[in-house]
């Protein structure tokens, strides 16, 4: 380890543990990655023209001592806890378009911010957000139409042929 917390971020100068020193209040140079440390006011000054801050002002802090900060590189080494997200097992579907108890998710199926990036690109409307549920409904009746054709051609699968032959039909 150094003789130092940290450098400043403009003159370089090292800042002593155990000191006073300078951050900034704007949290984006603040973090970890950042990291932004001055040894003075004028310091964090030569800073703000390159930064563009809207407003902000130097925080005046304390350096950790040696040891605390030993402890906090330490916590920065050991890699972050992972949390294991189990999703629940899909339905078994008993017979095409059928689920077991009927539970069936009512999600919204589509990406939002594509659909309504595709409407306003084609036609310049905006998109009311009632829109995806309707959207969502028809789908679902689509993918169940599709499963049924799939069902009766003894497949397990659905392709893109079911949904051709489902839409075919609802066209015509």
């Amino acid at each position: 380890m150094s003789d130092a917390y940290r450098q400043c971020s403009s003159c370089k100068k090292p800042i002593p543990f155990e000191s006073t020193y300078f951050a900034c209040s704007v949290s984006t140079c603040n973090r970890k990655r950042t990291g932004l440390y001055f040894c003075s006011v004028a310091c964090w000054d030569v800073h703000l023209p390159e930064a563009r801050h809207r407003e902000a002002w130097a925080e005046e802090k304390r350096a950790p001592s040696r040891e605390q900060a030993a402890r906090e590189d330490a916590g920065d080494d050991a890699p972050a806890p992972r949390r294991v997200v189990v999703a629940p097992p899909p339905p078994v579907a008993v017979a095409a378009g059928t689920v077991p108890g009927g539970d069936l998710p009512k999600d919204i199926l589509i990406v939002v911010s594509k659909l309504k990036a595709y409407v306003r690109a084609a036609s310049g409307m905006n998109t009311s957000d009632g829109v995806f549920d309707a959207l969502s409904d028809h789908l679902r009746r689509i993918c169940d139409a599709a499963a049924r054709v799939a069902a009766g051609d003894g497949r397990k699968t659905l392709m893109d042929r079911d949904f051709a032959t489902v839409l075919r039909d609802w066209i015509d």
